[in-house]
């Protein structure tokens, strides 16, 4: 017999926020405001890694060493003056959080973004009142694919074991980190990762959207 799912982990951007896009832009006009060039289809392909890991796919040692914190703080400072105000909810969302809770199930975020960040997101997702657990970049020294945010979640996590902890995500980057953190992740596909990149990274299940997870909760891994 499988064991009960005790605690959902739900990335946020592209898996709870329509968000990746917006992230992408302002990447990109980060770098070109220091000169770097960069295609918003590249970037956007690195949504899902905290700025530690994406920085080093566009900036190389000697400049990250110089650079990297100005360039990561503009970025940040961007997002949320131009873009966050633009993010909106997947369809689903309170509703797929709210029946979680209401499954007896524990109700965690695990986001690459900055503490700030993530406290707005759940101000736009309508969620603050859901959410049982947070951890965000500040929780770990290193973000996604590394698995350092999911070794926080589990620890605030009181003991739980490994089997009866879950992900929702939406980019091969989560499920990796969860993989070596010890957890399975479902995908889901509104963060615009193509089936075959999630299912390759090792995804139990996949579903178009937190809507569609709701829909069929009952016979998902979670229910």
């Amino acid at each position: 017999m499988s064991t009960r799912i005790r605690a959902v982990v739900f990335d946020i951007d592209g898996t709870l926020l329509d968000s990746v896009d917006l992230h992408a832009r302002a990447w990109v006009e980060a770098f070109a405001q220091f000169d770097i060039e960069t295609e918003e289809a590249q970037v956007r392909r690195q949504i899902g890694k905290g700025g530690d890991q994406l920085l080093p796919v566009f900036v190389d040692e000697a400049r990250l060493a110089r650079d990297g914190e100005a360039i990561e703080s503009y970025r940040s400072d961007l997002f949320k003056r131009d873009y966050l105000p633009l993010a909106r909810p997947f369809p689903g969302v309170r509703v797929l959080l709210s029946h979680v809770r209401d499954a007896g199930q524990i109700v965690a975020l695990a986001s690459s973004g900055k503490a700030s960040e993530v406290e707005n997101y759940q101000k736009i997702l309508g969620i603050t009142d859901l959410v049982d657990v947070v951890t965000t970049a500040d929780d770990a020294e290193r973000s996604k694919p590394h698995p350092d945010i999911f070794e926080a979640v589990l620890s605030k996590l009181s003991g739980l074991p490994k089997e009866a902890v879950m992900v929702v995500g939406d980019t091969p980057y989560d499920v990796q980190a969860a993989a070596k953190a010890g957890l399975s992740t479902i995908g889901v596909l509104c963060g615009g990762f193509p089936e075959a990149e999630l299912s390759a990274a090792g995804c139990v299940a996949i579903y178009r959207d937190p809507q569609d997870l709701l829909d069929g909760y009952a016979r998902s891994p979670l229910g």
